[in-house]
């Protein structure tokens, strides 16, 4: 059982470097996500250069999934996520936020696996220390009003994702 779950989720260590004062302070004064709590909110760009704002997108479910280019789970999970967001047009928010990598590199990822759902830079992972994110692929599900409703740790399957939706009351 161990194995499966080392297999559907990497784990990393903590950057070398410490983060940002911004990041250290956005840190110390919000609590860590959990279920049942409202998803703290940020503001990232994405590869193109788009600002989101996650609070912007209330009224509609939104999956964070947590993601980096050379995590072999995010890769196998992303056509299931670009998936849904296509099924569930403006009823579904996806955003893959993606660790500290350079544009270049998100923009490669994107272009081989077909993502068009807004992949957003963290530089310095501010947002990943935010959301406290210890492995990848990490996914937060939230609700239209912007309550986090299920956290998911590892490679998730499509029918996974399905009874996540399902339960937020989206049905495809």
């Amino acid at each position: 059982m161990l194995l499966g779950v080392a297999i559907g989720l990497v784990v990393f260590a903590p950057p070398a470097s410490a983060p940002t004062p911004a990041a250290a302070a956005t840190n110390a004064l919000v609590a860590a996500p959990v279920v049942a709590a409202p998803a703290p909110d940020f503001e990232l760009e994405t590869v193109d250069g788009e600002s989101i704002r996650l609070s912007d997108l209330r009224g509609k479910v939104v999956a964070v999934n947590f993601w980096a280019t050379w995590c072999s789970p995010c890769r196998l999970e992303m056509p299931d996520l670009q998936a849904r967001a296509d099924a569930y047009g403006d009823r579904l928010a996806v955003l893959g936020v993606n660790f500290d990598e350079t544009p270049a590199e998100v923009k490669a990822f994107r272009d081989e696996v077909g993502v068009r759902f807004p992949l957003l830079l963290d530089p310095g992972a501010a947002v990943q220390h935010l959301y406290r994110v210890v492995g990848y692929p990490t996914t937060y599900f939230i609700d239209p009003e912007g309550i986090i409703r299920f956290q998911h740790l590892g490679l998730m399957s499509a029918e996974q994702m399905d009874d996540y939706l399902e339960q937020l009351g989206l049905a495809s």
